[in-house]
């Protein structure tokens, strides 16, 4: 079988992806049901479409965080990375996912601190890649746009469910198969390969120092980095969260997502060039090239010798769930970006929830039809997710620094936010291009995929703006007033609203007609959370808003809401500086020096390691599935409670009908 055969057949593939597809709508469509029904959560209210009417608790929130950080990238590549440079890569990997995330906390706390009504940051076989770059979108766009944000959570817990299940069977398959003889097999047989890696020390797989894969690992941690802080889907999941929900959520997402590119990038690369070289790969007496290597063929082709045809239909399934969750949230965040950043601020600035909500749905149809577009240019292009992990750091990095001394400095100027992004951007995509046909003689997908161009034009577009708004600032100083944001509403409707708990403490906050927080609950302390109606006027931000002086604008949240935002301010910020020690300076660090047990591992170093990784594993199973139950259990029953209680109404109904037709 070449390189170039299908692992599966087309037939498989579309039956595959379109039956997940169908599936998926109808599940959200009857979760959206229930949600209206039981849970007096309706997503014809754009607040609940884009942030989930800010209510998402811990075990949702974690589980929806680990789901958007499981990109295919963290699966796939991971095992790419490993098989070129070991050990090392799948650790640099998972540093970089889990230190995100953690500032992600950070940033998400803040931001319901400084601007609490925001809404946006700004406010992979059988089958022909045309036909992928579409069905998957569609069947995202359907789910999505009926769901809103809370369906992507729905979705995300599922995904999250099935992702982890069938990672931890693809690692633990992977090392009872009888060719690979377990951890301690494995280990043999990577030891007795003559293969040595170029920067590795003495070649070795199973040395920890790798000089190519520490310099990947940066050139990653930048580029995730942007991707994070940049993409206002991860933002959104910080504003739908409940307060107490936000850094808890999230710090133990960071800690779960761990497991995934450590434990399958170790398992798989290694296991890929034990086997590569013998009758049971799926390209004998043919190796892996550098170009299938670079296009995620690792994984598939291990499950495909080892497992067989089975493991190859459930990784097209793991992709599927990898894809869709990032395509989801995507979705929602964009077309959050079209409704309030373009359509209300530039074009009707009084635009009714509806009109917001209409937009909302528009734009999620026209990024699934967009991102079609582009998944089809990168892939007649020759860009492949390796090229990608080189681009991203340069185009996405620019944004960073505004973005977060948005947030952080209140002297940075509106035209130092606004031009020094422009000037980042220009000087890394000159510095990535100009090195690239400088040090390599052209610039093609072949040079531009090096790693030390990325590695300069990634620095310069994550550093360059934080000088140029630092010196643009200062050039014609003047000082943001943070209670500008708190001009920013809640988008409402002017029909009847459900009261919702924003505060996380199970307080019920609603706004009467001056504009000053109330708490509904200790007027009702009998009615249950979430039924008592609240009409509202149909606008965004209300124009009296905008006419009353900053001195006099009052914070929505109460003074103990207040002291329970900034003890979990402190909480995020301690648990970030001890998250990047660890992460990036005690764990892999002290592993690339020269220390006797980390020049090239021992045996019963290499069984730890690989141990610990698949205990992770499942601990990971446990935070951010089984917790998540747990978590929403009184949702889950009160819902079930209806269900039942309609299905006996129901059939009570039809008993009486019966007994009437017989008289």
């Amino acid at each position: 079988m070449a390189a170039s055969d299908l692992l599966l057949s087309q037939g498989t593939g579309y039956g595959i992806l379109i039956g997940l597809a169908v599936v998926f709508c109808l599940i959200i469509l009857t979760a959206v049901r229930i949600q209206r029904r039981y849970l007096q959560e309706e997503t014809n209210h754009s607040e609940m479409f884009m942030v989930a009417n800010r209510s998402v608790g811990v075990g949702l929130t974690a589980s929806a965080v680990f789901s958007s950080w499981m990109w295919i990238d963290e699966t796939v590549f991971a095992c790419t990375y490993a098989y070129w440079w070991a050990v090392s890569a799948p650790v640099w990997y998972a540093s970089g996912l889990s230190c995100q995330i953690a500032l992600m906390a950070f940033m998400g706390i803040i931001a319901k601190l400084r601007v609490p009504h925001a809404h946006t940051s700004m406010e992979f076989i059988g089958m022909h890649p045309v036909a992928v770059a579409f069905i998957i979108p569609i069947g995202v766009m359907l789910y999505t746009a009926v769901g809103g944000l809370k369906a992507t959570f729905l979705t995300d817990y599922f995904h999250t469910t099935i992702a982890l299940i069938l990672l931890i069977f693809f690692t633990l398959s992977i090392l009872t198969n009888e060719h690979i003889g377990g951890i301690g097999g494995l280990y043999d047989t990577v030891k007795a390969l003559d293969v040595r890696i170029d920067g590795n020390y003495k070649g070795s797989l199973l040395s920890f120092k790798s000089h190519n894969a520490i310099i990947w690992g940066v050139v990653l941690r930048i580029g995730n980095l942007a991707l994070v802080v940049m993409d206002t889907a991860f933002w959104q999941k910080s504003f739908a969260s409940e307060v107490s929900a936000t850094v808890p959520g999230y710090n133990l997402a960071s800690i779960a997502i761990l497991a995934v590119p450590w434990t399958i990038g170790t398992v798989v690369g290694l296991a890929c060039r034990v086997i590569e070289h013998t009758p049971i790969f799926v390209t004998y007496p043919e190796i892996l090239s550098d170009t299938d290597v670079g296009n995620g063929l690792v994984l598939p082709y291990v499950l495909k010798s080892l497992l067989g045809n089975g493991a190859t239909k459930a990784f097209l399934v793991l992709t599927f769930m990898a894809v869709t969750s990032t395509v989801s949230s995507s979705m929602i965040a964009v077309s959050s970006i079209l409704s309030f950043d373009f359509f209300k601020t530039h074009f009707k600035p009084n635009a009714s929830d509806r009109q917001i909500l209409t937009v909302s749905h528009l734009g999620v149809v026209a990024y699934g039809f967009l991102m079609a577009g582009w998944t089809l240019m990168m892939t007649y292009s020759g860009a492949n997710g390796n090229w990608s992990t080189y681009f991203l750091p340069v185009v996405t990095c620019p944004g960073i620094c505004p973005l977060l001394l948005t947030l952080l400095w209140s002297r940075q100027t509106k035209l130092a936010a606004v031009l020094s992004p422009i000037l980042g951007l220009a000087g890394g995509l000159g510095i990535w291009l100009g090195l690239s046909k400088r040090w390599y003689g052209a610039i093609t997908i072949a040079t531009t995929s090096q790693q030390m161009p990325s590695l300069w034009g990634s620095l310069i577009s994550l550093f360059g703006p934080l000088l140029f708004s630092i010196i643009i600032s200062l050039a014609r100083p003047q000082r943001f007033d943070w209670r500008e944001f708190l001009k920013m509403d809640l988008i409402e409707d002017e029909t009847p609203r459900l009261v919702t708990p924003i505060s996380g403490q199970g307080s019920s906050l609603a706004v009467n007609e001056a504009g000053v927080a109330t708490d509904e609950r200790s007027k009702h302390p009998e009615v249950e959370l979430g039924a008592v109606p609240l009409p509202i006027p149909e606008q965004m931000v209300r124009p009296e808003l905008n006419d009353i002086p900053v001195d006099q604008i009052v914070h929505p949240f109460d003074e103990k809401t207040m002291q329970h935002v900034k003890k979990w301010l402190k909480i995020a910020t301690i648990f970030l500086i001890v998250n990047w020690t660890v992460t990036v300076l005690l764990w892999p660090l002290p592993l690339h020096r020269d220390y006797v047990f980390s020049n090239v591992f021992s045996k019963s170093f290499f069984g730890g390691w690989v141990t610990v990784a698949i205990i992770w594993q499942f601990f990971a199973l446990f935070a951010v599935v089984v917790y998540p139950l747990w978590d929403g259990r009184h949702v889950i029953a009160k819902a079930f409670r209806g269900v039942v209680k309609d299905i006996k109404i129901r059939k009570g109904l039809e008993v009486n009908a019966r007994a009437h037709d017989s008289l």
